[in-house]
């Protein structure tokens, strides 16, 4: 009976915390004020957690892969879980060429509120300035950012499945690779980047998810993630949602925060204030259900439903994937199987979302549905391997991600 009541607790806690939408670095930041969103579509964006210490005087510049293309491009930088003050004196824009270098002539400064150097709070994020000109999709976008005095922890992600570069001093404004010489399997401080594409009426979606979506055990460097291959299929079919979102994050779960903030509790910021979206693809669930923590199907239910309200109080419509087969992962054990059928059958039939994408099908074996089809296993038996990511991508109906609401 203990138990039982603490597993409630626990799912209680978790929801009053995510409506209760407090900042702090423990916890999601509120969404920007409206003067402070970008207008458009978001065409990039990654979750942001704490990293370790930020360093002085150090660069960074960050490659990320746009979906969709326009004019107008705007970043935006997080301190989400600083605990001081973070500036920026300098920071550019510009089209990768190869490696750290960019193509002549296309490297830009950035601005913010007319200024060349931004100073962003403790816990909150800031959108540049528009830049001028023609930003094109399916394209690697180098921004590159210097802070004189940064310290303490930095805000960033982790695992960006792309390599991207860091250097001593301001070399912001160089096309060339020669100063950049360090490299990191992470982004630091950029979080989303946005455009105004040639059709206004234009849309996004965000792909909500754990590491199945933040693309581990696809190729690195590649653009092999599952929404990387959703993209370019929106892009070759001219839908009217062009843009996507991944906000994938390693080790995430639903209720719980660790491997940082749950989906309920990053919602608001990594999701709902990015502009544009006019849709959430939510693929969550596995990382709840197969650590032993005692989460019944009842408790994740109520989590689902949590999101699936807020995403319809927010005017949006949230498409939800069944939970796909881990049987061979260490922590697999029938328990796990069994609520993760339950979950799968309330995501199928419950009604709560307004379409369901059956990623448990597409990836499980004919011959074992608890396990992945081996030849999209990309080696743990719970992460697809390429040919798996661009398996998911086809599974969804592009016509569902075209919200009415």
């Amino acid at each position: 009976m203990t138990g039982r009541l603490g597993r409630v607790c626990r799912v209680v806690a978790a929801l009053l915390t995510a409506v209760s939408c407090q900042s702090g670095p423990a916890r999601a930041a509120a969404p920007a004020p409206p003067a402070a969103r970008a207008s458009g579509a978001v065409t990039w964006a990654a979750s942001a957690d704490r990293m370790g210490e930020g360093t002085a005087d150090r660069g960074y510049r960050l490659i990320v892969h746009t979906s969709v293309g326009g004019t107008g491009l705007r970043v935006r930088v997080s301190n989400a879980f600083g605990d001081r003050p973070l500036t920026l004196d300098s920071a550019y824009a510009g089209l990768r060429g190869r490696g750290a270098a960019l193509r002549p002539g296309s490297n830009r400064r950035l601005t913010f509120g007319g200024d060349r150097t931004v100073t962003v709070p403790a816990g909150a994020v800031v959108w540049s300035d528009p830049l001028p000109g023609s930003w094109p999709a399916g394209s690697d976008l180098a921004v590159s950012l210097h802070s004189p005095d940064a310290a303490g922890p930095a805000t960033g992600h982790w695992m960006a499945m792309q390599t991207s570069y860091t250097g001593q001093g301001d070399h912001t404004a160089e096309e060339s690779a020669r100063t950049w010489r360090q490299t990191t399997g992470s982004w630091w401080y950029l979080d989303a980047v946005s455009v105004r594409p040639s059709r206004a009426a234009t849309g996004a979606v965000v792909a909500l998810g754990d590491s199945i979506t933040d693309g581990w055990a696809s190729t690195t460097d590649e653009n092999h993630r599952w929404p990387d291959y959703l993209a370019r299929r929106l892009h070759t079919a001219h839908a009217p949602v062009q843009g996507v979102a991944d906000e994938g994050f390693s080790g995430n779960k639903v209720l719980a925060d660790g491997a940082g903030p749950s989906a309920l509790n990053r919602l608001d910021r990594d999701v709902l204030s990015l502009p544009g979206v006019r849709t959430v693809f939510l693929f969550e669930g596995v990382n709840d259900l197969k650590a032993h923590t005692g989460v019944t199907a009842h408790d994740l239910i109520a989590g689902y439903r949590q999101i699936a309200r807020r995403v319809h109080a927010a005017g949006k419509c949230v498409v939800a994937a069944t939970v796909g087969p881990f049987e061979g992962w260490p922590e697999w054990d029938p328990g796990a199987e069994a609520v993760r059928r339950e979950v799968n059958r309330y995501i199928r039939t419950g009604g709560d979302f307004d379409a369901v994408t059956d990623f448990d099908r597409t990836l499980r074996s004919p011959y074992d549905s608890a396990r992945l089809l081996p030849s999209l296993d990309g080696g743990d038996h719970l992460h697809p391997n390429d040919k798996g990511m661009h398996a998911l991508a086809d599974t969804v109906d592009l016509a569902r991600l075209r919200c009415a609401r």
